[in-house]
């Protein structure tokens, strides 16, 4: 996408063409915000797939294997589909990461909230269409998009303690660099000497928040990225491994059946299964 900021309606004409076409799971270059009003979502996101009835609401972060089918429902389908670079609303898009992580959708109660989504889409989508759209507006009104929407999680106690991850600006810069050298063979060493401190307190940092070791944030990550090469891409076992630092396919083998329950043979196999099912 070119363009920093897009917003438009997938209504039954756009559903009936995206039908049409080849839809395979794929990622983006962009975040992508999905308020369904009317109509149904089948979404696969987080390794499998599910059907959602509107009125709901799916986040999908940039960089994450997806595929959505809009889907009319009582011959209706009105979905607010909104794209934006991460850099749009830089600080609320890090804190996304975390509420929506392999958490990607949930409904909602057709509420006074919802409404209000709506009403903050159309302001949006009305200054979008303007001769020379003011983006500090439609920035604001994003912000504000999501801060209702983090209002609604927290009532349905979705985001249980994931608010209190996000906090500190250490653990931020960690993630931060985790997304630029996870691909590397790098432990958690050179992570500490870049952020100026020691392994065990960067790992007392990573156990607060995440009850994990930095060496298993590490190993979840490059996980999540095999995930999305098994199913996106053709690319062999042993050079999806290679890919992410492994130099012995049978390490990478080994590493990913400990954290997944099964090889990356198995877990492609069962993906296309899934895939194709739909």
């Amino acid at each position: 996408m070119q363009d920093i900021f897009k917003i438009f309606k997938i209504d039954i004409h756009e559903s009936n063409k995206i039908a049409e076409q080849l839809n395979e799971p794929h990622q983006h270059d962009f975040e992508e915000l999905l308020i369904g009003n009317k109509g149904e979502l089948e979404h696969f996101i987080d390794f499998k797939s599910q059907k959602l009835q509107a009125p709901f609401i799916s986040f999908v972060t940039q960089g994450k294997t997806h595929r959505i089918k809009p889907l009319p429902k009582d011959n209706e389908c009105d979905i607010w589909a909104i794209r934006f670079r991460s850099e749009f609303i830089a600080e609320t898009t890090f804190r996304l990461y975390s509420s929506f992580h392999e958490n990607a959708s949930f409904t909602m109660p057709n509420s006074l909230c919802f409404d209000r989504l709506n009403v903050i889409c159309e302001m949006m989508q009305d200054e979008y269409l303007q001769a020379v759209p003011d983006f500090s507006v439609i920035s604001d009104l994003l912000n504000t998009l999501f801060t209702m929407i983090q209002s609604e999680r927290n009532k349905q106690n979705l985001n249980n303690d994931e608010t209190n991850k996000i906090n500190g600006n250490t653990f931020r810069s960690f993630l931060k660099l985790l997304e630029i050298h996870y691909k590397e063979a790098r432990d958690v060493n050179f992570y500490a000497e870049k952020l100026f401190m020691t392994s065990r307190n960067l790992n007392n940092i990573c156990q607060k928040i995440l009850h994990q070791s930095v060496s298993e944030i590490i190993e979840t990550r490059k996980l999540t990225e095999a995930k999305n090469l098994l199913v996106t891409t053709d690319l062999t076992i042993a050079e999806i491994g290679f890919e992410l630092g492994y130099n012995e396919k049978t390490y990478f083998t080994h590493s990913f059946k400990r954290k997944s329950g099964i090889t990356p043979s198995e877990f492609r196999k069962e993906m296309e299964q899934v895939i194709q099912s739909k």
